[in-house]
C-alpha cells in the first residue's frame, strides 16, 4: 500500500505500445506492392537516366538551373513550381473527396518506406507470432544475429536510399566516383547520412507514430471529407453482435452477427485501430483491413464485405454499388476535376509555347544619354541573354519604335547552351531629330536556329 503521506506520479499519456502487424493477403495488398514498386523503380531509377551527355534529371542548386528531360529551367521560371504545387494540392483535394486518404495508404513515403521496412523485418525475424516471441525473450546468440542482421539491412537501404536522394542534385555518376574514391564533400556526405538517417528512423521506429502525431494531413482530412466520401467502413448492422465460434454455429439462428470478434481486421492495420470503433483519423485507408476480413469471410462462408470501402449515406440508406458510384460525381469532385484539368492544360500549354530564351534589358544608369560623333546622340544598354537550351545559339538583335533610330553596337551575340552572356547594346539617332525627353522603343531578339523571338520595351532618352 502507497504511504499517504508520499506524494503518487501518474502518467497523463499512455506508454508507447509497439505493432506488430500481421502479414495478409488480398486485392489491397497487392495494389499496395503495385504502388510500391512503380514509385520506387521511379525514385531509383531516374537519377540514372541519360539525356544527351547530361542526367535528364538534375535539379543543379549550384549553377541555378533545374534540368528535366529536355527542359531547362532557371530561378526565373519559379512559376512553373508554383503551378505544379497547386496541381498537386488540387489532385490531393481531389482523390481525399472521392476516397479518403488514397495518397497515404498506397504512396505516401512514409507507408511505402514503412511497408519495405516491415518486410524486411518479416523475412529476417518471422512473421507476427515469431516477431513476438523474439522481442519478449531474453537477449541470446539467435536473437543478436537476427537483429543485427535486420538493422544492418535496414541501415544500408537507408544510405542506398539517401545517396539516390542526393543524385537528384549532384550528378549520381560524379557522386559514385566520389564515394569509390573516398572524396565526397562534407556537404554530400552530411545529406547522403541525415537523409538516410531519417529514413532509417522513421520507417523502422517511429513507424505510425508519424501517421497519428506529426502528420498535418491527418488532421485536417475531415475537412475534405462529406458523408458520400469512400471510407474503410465495418457494417455494424451486420457485424453485431460479434462473438466467436465455429464455422457450424448457425448466426442467424444464434442471434449473433457475421463479426466473429477474431480481431485480424486489427493485427493488420499499420497503425493499429480496430475499425469496427468507426473511422478514426489514424485510418490511412490501405484497406489491409478489408482484405483480412474477406478472408475471414471466406473460411467461415459468410459473404465478403463486411469491412469494405463504402460510404456513410451507403451504409445508412443501405444502397447498392451503382448508388455508391453515381454520388461520386457530386459537385465538389466535378469542381476540383474542372480545376485540375485546366490548371494541368495550362501548365503544358505553357511549356509547349515556351520560348527557349530570356532577354533583360536595363538603360546603362551613369549616362542617361550622351552626344558622340556625327552628330548624334546615344543611349547604352545592358542586356542579359539567358539561352535555356542545350545548343549554341546565335541571336539578332534589332529596334524600333522611333524613325531614325539605329543600332550602333553588334547586331548579332553568340550565346552557350544553358549560359548567360551581358552584352551592351547601344542606340543612335541624329541629335535633334526628336523632342527632348522619354520615347519608348520596342527591341527584337531573334534565335536563329529556332527561329524564336522576344519583344522587350524600354525607353531612349533624348538631353535637352
Amino acid at each position: 500500500m502507497n504511504d499517504p503521506a508520499q506524494p503518487v506520479t501518474r502518467s497523463l499519456y499512455e506508454p508507447h505500445q509497439k505493432i506488430y502487424p500481421r502479414n495478409t493477403s488480398g486485392l489491397y495488398k497487392n495494389w499496395r506492392w503495385i504502388m510500391i514498386w512503380i514509385t520506387q523503380i521511379v525514385f531509383y531509377g531516374v537519377p540514372w537516366l541519360q539525356w544527351g551527355e547530361r542526367q535528364a534529371v538534375l535539379l543543379d542548386i549550384g549553377t541555378h538551373r533545374f534540368y528535366i528531360f529536355g527542359l531547362v529551367l532557371y530561378p526565373q521560371d519559379l512559376i512553373y513550381l508554383v503551378v505544379i504545387l497547386i496541381i498537386a494540392a488540387l489532385a490531393l483535394f481531389l482523390f481525399t473527396a472521392v476516397a479518403g486518404r488514397l495518397w497515404c495508404g498506397f504512396a505516401c513515403p512514409q507507408s511505402v518506406y514503412t511497408k519495405i521496412f516491415l518486410w524486411i523485418e518479416r523475412q529476417v525475424e518471422g512473421d507476427r507470432a515469431a516477431r513476438l516471441r523474439l522481442d519478449a525473450s531474453k537477449l541470446n546468440r539467435n536473437k543478436l544475429l537476427k537483429k543485427t542482421l535486420k538493422h544492418s539491412l535496414w541501415i544500408s537501404f537507408s544510405v542506398w536510399t539517401g545517396f539516390t536522394f542526393l543524385g537528384y542534385f549532384t550528378p549520381i555518376r560524379e557522386l559514385t566516383q566520389g564515394i569509390l574514391q573516398f572524396h565526397l564533400s562534407p556537404w554530400e556526405t552530411f545529406w547522403i547520412c541525415f537523409y538516410g538517417f531519417a529514413t532509417y528512423g522513421n520507417a523502422g521506429f517511429l513507424r505510425e507514430q508519424i501517421c497519428k502525431h506529426m502528420c498535418p494531413y491527418a488532421r485536417f482530412q475531415s475537412a475534405m471529407f462529406d458523408n458520400d466520401t469512400l471510407i474503410v467502413t465495418y457494417d455494424e448492422e451486420r457485424g453485431e453482435p460479434r462473438s466467436g465460434r465455429s464455422r457450424k454455429v448457425d448466426a442467424k439462428q444464434s442471434g449473433l452477427g457475421d463479426c466473429i470478434d477474431c480481431n485480424f481486421c486489427v493485427q493488420v492495420c499499420p497503425t493499429g485501430i480496430d475499425i469496427r470503433n468507426g473511422l478514426q483519423y489514424e485510418c490511412i485507408s490501405c484497406g489491409l483491413c478489408v482484405d483480412a476480413c474477406n478472408s475471414i469471410m471466406d473460411k467461415m462462408e459468410y459473404p465478403r464485405g463486411l469491412i469494405r470501402f463504402s460510404t456513410q449515406n451507403a451504409l445508412t440508406n443501405h444502397w447498392t454499388q451503382e448508388q455508391v458510384i453515381k454520388k461520386i460525381l457530386r459537385p465538389r469532385v466535378l469542381i476540383y476535376t474542372g480545376l485540375l484539368l485546366l490548371m494541368s492544360a495550362g501548365l503544358v500549354y505553357s511549356l509547349v509555347t515556351r520560348v527557349p530564351f530570356k532577354v533583360d534589358i536595363i538603360r546603362d544608369r551613369g549616362v542617361m544619354s550622351r552626344l558622340v560623333a556625327g552628330g548624334k546622340v546615344e543611349n547604352v544598354y545592358q542586356m542579359q541573354i539567358t539561352n535555356a537550351s542545350e545548343q549554341v545559339e546565335t541571336f539578332k538583335i534589332s529596334v524600333s519604335g522611333i524613325e531614325g533610330l539605329s543600332l550602333a553596337s553588334n547586331k548579332e551575340f553568340t550565346v552557350n547552351a544553358a549560359e548567360s552572356r551581358m552584352v551592351a547594346v547601344s542606340l543612335q539617332i541624329t541629335d535633334g531629330s526628336i523632342k527632348s525627353g522619354s520615347h519608348p522603343v520596342i527591341f527584337e531578339i531573334v534565335a536563329n536556329k529556332s527561329n524564336e523571338r522576344l519583344f522587350e520595351k524600354s525607353i531612349f532618352y533624348m538631353s535637352r
